[in-house]
């Protein structure tokens, strides 16, 4: 069991929301929160002293689509690009000119790449595009990162994130750890972090004494706790629900 005693005091709940709060789907458009983690979710975000914030690479439209979630729910979208309303920087224009021109380059480069491929596709995003293989026969999907990965990915202003089965191109560098430092001084608050990809990574090696990360599902983590699925994990934000909502007696 996760021990979560140490969690008082103000506290930012930061959760990655694919393959944490909704199990992985082969549309991602699909993807919903389980049932009992909404419910933790919007609870938390009712507790006294408690920021709920989802950290995504999802573009910010996209992620309150799928998410359902609105105020006192909070976030942030493409890898720590976007800030979305009540946080800190959510009125500021997200790219420069060059940076737009950038993307619509960027944008050509990458249709051309995965045209005909089958399984392959690419998801539109406010700061760059990723390029989706889940779908794919390995074969394809090997081949078209490889392309991506010998064209685009070596661009000047490209940063170019990879995850499971996709590679996230942004023409601003970002990252959800540096995101998650940001919301840390904005709240004052220790952290609970969830993620599940490799991205998440960029947030657990940033933790310090008195937070707690949880990695979702198999592969290597600098995080401290591991569960298994979006379901397990749904269980352990209702405790943390449970103990924010009710305070443990002094």
């Amino acid at each position: 069991m996760i021990d979560l005693d140490g969690l008082d005091g103000p506290l930012l709940v930061a959760l990655d929301f694919d393959g944490v709060l909704s199990p992985i789907v082969p549309v991602p458009s699909d993807a919903r929160p389980l049932p009992e983690s909404a419910a933790a979710v919007r609870a938390l975000a009712e507790a006294p002293d408690t920021h709920v914030v989802l950290v995504s690479g999802r573009g910010l439209a996209d992620l309150a689509a799928v998410s359902g979630f609105g105020p006192p729910v909070l976030m942030v979208g493409s890898h720590g690009g976007e800030f979305g309303p009540g946080l800190l920087d959510g009125d500021t224009p997200l790219l420069t000119e060059e940076q737009q021109a950038l993307k619509e380059k960027l944008t050509l480069a990458l249709t051309d790449l995965v045209e005909g491929a089958a399984g392959v596709t690419l998801e539109h995003k406010p700061a760059g595009l990723a390029v989706h293989v889940r779908n794919a026969a390995p074969e394809v999907g090997e081949q078209v990162l490889g392309a991506v990965r010998r064209g685009p990915v070596t661009w000047d202003g490209v940063d170019a994130i990879e995850g499971k089965s996709v590679i996230d191109l942004a023409v601003l560098q970002v990252s959800k750890g540096t995101a998650v430092d940001a919301l840390r001084e904005r709240f004052g608050a220790r952290v609970f972090f969830a993620g599940d990809d490799t991205t998440d990574e960029t947030v657990f090696t940033r933790l310090r004494p008195g937070d707690v990360g949880v990695k979702v599902g198999e592969g290597d983590t600098a995080a401290a706790h591991r569960v298994a699925d979006p379901a397990e994990l749904s269980t352990v934000l209702a405790e943390l629900t449970s103990r924010r909502r009710t305070p443990r007696a002094s």
